[in-house]
């Protein structure tokens, strides 16, 4: 019997945010292939309209931090096509202003929270309020392998707020197995996306003190996270949820990095 993944998502209505460039974008792309109807929201109105029309899908502009525009977006997109079976809250910033603790003043510390935290719960939340009715839905929430690993060159806020997610991902998962809406946290390694270039291009030795210990000797790229990320979407992950889904190149189980 052959399995053609290219409908395993097919007719499905999936929300992305930050689905614009790096991650996000990717993942719109693989979902778009799988059959997906994809509807990106960032806050970026050229790269997003352009995002969405070249995976045929839709653009949503949209603060993540600000509740009253993160309820527009689940309720208006679930109103104009009937159901939201995905939702990849993937939305995230990573200032330099956002380093060791003892640098880290608290706007720079809010500001990161807001985006990176304060949004999952917000969307999340959203999103359940059309899945549970359903009985049905996936939710994925974008953590990092900072939240489960101390984090070599610190950037505070940023390895809080993704400790919060994998947490908050946990106990929704858990919260809401049996009302058939699982929700995991996607735990990326470090990826070439134009934010990590962004920073690394700024301090080489930084980004060298992070690929050394990766064991595969490279960073990820953003259509190798996709797939994981497709994969939790679909019903391939059926009996998946409240997990930490690793994709790091093997960095959070590394006591020693080959040569």
């Amino acid at each position: 019997m052959s399995i053609d993944l290219t409908q395993r998502l097919k007719d499905r209505v999936a929300i992305i945010t930050g689905g614009a460039s790096g991650i996000g974008f990717a993942t719109a792309k693989r979902f778009a292939a799988e059959g997906a109807f994809v509807v990106i929201a960032d806050v970026d109105t050229a790269t997003g309209e352009a995002a969405a029309a070249e995976v045929g899908g839709a653009f949503r502009l949209v603060d993540v931090a600000d509740e009253a525009k993160v309820n527009a977006l689940f309720d208006g997109v679930a109103e104009e096509f009937g159901r939201i079976d995905i939702a990849f809250n993937n939305a995230g910033i990573s200032p330099a202003d956002d380093d060791s603790i003892e640098t880290t003043e608290l706007p720079a510390w809010d500001r990161v929270q807001d985006v990176n935290l304060k949004s999952v719960y917000l969307c999340s939340r959203a999103a359940l309020r059309h899945m549970v009715p359903a009985g049905r839905g996936s939710i994925i929430n974008t953590a990092s392998f900072v939240a489960l690993l101390g984090s070599a060159t610190s950037q505070i806020s940023y390895t809080a707020s993704k400790g919060g997610v994998l947490a908050m991902s946990r106990e929704l998962g858990v919260q809401f197995a049996r009302q058939g809406v699982r929700v995991n946290a996607l735990c990326p390694g470090p990826v070439n996306t134009p934010l990590l270039q962004e920073l690394f291009a700024k301090d080489p030795e930084r980004a060298q003190r992070r690929l050394v210990h990766v064991p595969m000797g490279r960073f990820a790229e953003p259509a190798e996270l996709a797939a994981a990320v497709a994969f939790l979407a679909s019903d391939d992950s059926s009996f998946i949820t409240a997990s930490a889904f690793v994709v790091d190149g093997g960095i959070t189980n590394a006591y020693v990095t080959p040569l």
